[in-house]
């Protein structure tokens, strides 16, 4: 898109040995998403890795099963074809349920990765490292807003 190119630095199969996952939106998502032999390759497993889904990524986990009957989020364009997979698409930027996360829209995949950071290293871990991206003069409130949407995610300790 946009005349950018992306360089495989790995195989789809691969993604079965990651702790975790994040499938990404593009223009081609839903040519992806009808193509048995690309989909058979993505074997991800939520039992034991944390699997997020960006925008149109979000199509990609419900071919794959991956949300069932768990509601989820998608940007505005990819919406009806998530709703025709059968999953409930929320008007919110951010919703997980278990090792399962979904954003829509470009600017909530800042959600995603604190996601998937406090899941993995701690939830001061999520917040340093969105403070260090987020604009100066906004940092201390962009990481508050960001754990608004993402607090009511992570396990209670």
């Amino acid at each position: 898109m946009n005349g950018v190119t992306v360089r495989a630095q790995s195989l789809l199969e691969e993604a079965r040995a990651a702790q975790a996952v994040v499938v990404g939106s593009g223009v081609r998502t839903r040519e992806v998403a009808g193509s048995a032999e690309l989909m058979e390759r993505l074997a991800l497993d939520p039992g034991r890795q944390l699997i997020a889904a960006q925008c149109s990524g979000t199509l990609i986990l419900a071919k794959l099963g991956l949300l069932g009957s768990v509601p989820a989020c998608t940007d505005l364009t990819t919406k009806p074809w998530v709703q025709a997979a059968g999953v409930e698409v929320l008007n919110q930027p951010f919703f997980a349920s278990g090792n399962v996360a979904t954003a829509g829209g470009c600017f909530a995949s800042p959600y995603l990765a604190a996601w998937i950071i406090a899941r993995a290293e701690g939830r001061e871990a999520a917040e340093a490292a969105l403070h260090y991206v987020a604009p100066v003069g906004e940092k201390e409130a962009y990481v508050a807003n960001a754990f608004r949407y993402i607090a009511p995610y992570l396990p209670q300790n």
